[in-house]
Parts: C-alpha cells; sequence; structure tokens
C-alpha cells in the first residue's frame, strides 16, 4: 500500500470520497473535524450531524480543509492541514513578517490500517500539500503517546522523525512543533 499511497485536497471534486470516509463506520463523523474550525455561532451546534453543513460551506466556498489519502481509489485517511488562520486559536506564537504557517490539527486512518506505519505517509503528504500551497512553516499541535485527549492532532514521536522541533505548549497536554520549509525542503 505505501507505494500506491496519493493525496487530493478536499475539494468539490474529492467532498464526496470525504464524506463517505468521514460516514464510515468508526469514522470521525462526530465533529466533521470542525472542533478547531467553529466560529462563535457555529459552537452552539454540538451534534456532528449538525456540523457537516459547516464543513460543507467552506469546501463550496473554496476554504482549504485538508487533504485524503487514497489507495488506489478509495479514500483510506485524512489530515486536516490548512492555513493556520482558518482555525481558531492553536497555540503557535503569532506570525512573523513573511511567514506563511499550516497547520496540522487533526489525523485520521481507518482504524484496520493503523499501526502500520501510514501516519509517517500522512504527515509527508502534509507537509508536501502545504509546501506546494506556499507555506513557509508548518505547525502542529501533537500530545504524548500516554494523553488521555488529543490523540486525534498525532503523536509527538511522529512529529519529531519529520523534522518538526518543539517551541512550546498550547495547555498541558499539546506541544506546539514547527517545521520550517526552505528553498523547497524541509529544515
Amino acid at each position: 500500500m505505501r507505494d500506491r499511497l496519493t493525496f487530493r485536497p478536499v475539494d468539490a471534486q474529492t467532498r464526496d470520497d470525504f464524506f463517505g470516509l468521514f460516514e464510515q463506520p468508526g469514522g470521525p463523523s462526530y465533529c466533521w473535524c470542525m472542533a478547531w474550525r467553529v466560529t462563535a455561532e457555529e459552537s452552539k451546534t454540538k451534534k456532528g450531524s449538525e456540523r457537516r453543513p459547516f464543513m460543507l460551506r467552506r469546501i463550496a466556498d473554496r476554504v482549504p480543509v485538508g487533504i485524503l489519502a487514497y489507495n488506489g481509489t478509495q479514500p483510506i485517511g485524512w489530515v486536516s492541514v490548512a492555513p493556520r488562520d482558518t482555525y481558531r486559536a492553536l497555540g503557535g506564537p503569532a506570525a512573523e513578517p513573511g511567514e506563511l504557517i499550516w497547520s496540522i490539527a487533526c489525523l485520521y486512518l481507518k482504524r484496520k490500517l493503523r499501526g502500520q506505519g501510514l501516519t509517517h505517509l500522512l504527515l509527508e503528504g502534509a507537509i508536501d500539500h502545504a509546501r506546494a500551497q506556499g507555506a513557509t512553516i508548518v505547525e502542529a499541535y501533537p500530545v504524548d503517546p500516554d494523553s488521555p485527549s488529543y490523540r486525534h492532532m498525532g503523536f509527538v514521536h511522529a512529529f519529531a522523525a519529520h523534522g518538526f522541533a518543539e517551541i512550546g505548549m498550547a495547555g498541558s497536554r499539546r506541544h506546539v512543533m514547527r517545521l520550517t520549509l526552505t528553498g523547497g525542503s524541509a529544515s
């Protein structure tokens, strides 16, 4: 599968694949990856099924929301990777002049595919996508493996293996980690 994994941004053409992945048994339809995106008005809606239209509206408005991982024609994973300003406060420091920060706020793989090292491929796909969109920094907010919450944001060791460096904490569990992209490569 590693050789066949490809990535596509969620847009009008891939929207149905995105919804199918989220709505399958075990999929994250309880949140629709809106936890870090909801506006004050949208936050009044707590049910996942009621948050689906919020994501649909963003996709229709061409707001970047993330990428799908495909094995052939089948979507098998998702990464919420988008400009940091499309999320509410995630915890990283303010951007410096000239920085374009993209954030990774969620990773999802079908349950039967977990534990096979595919998360590293999701991260590679997210980094490549952010770079292609002009990002100068990719920021993430992973937790330690024994964390009781925020596990959907990934684990520190996986990001460290891809060159992310810790720059602080966001709350008591989430580590703020950054990868600086320069000259078309990670540094």
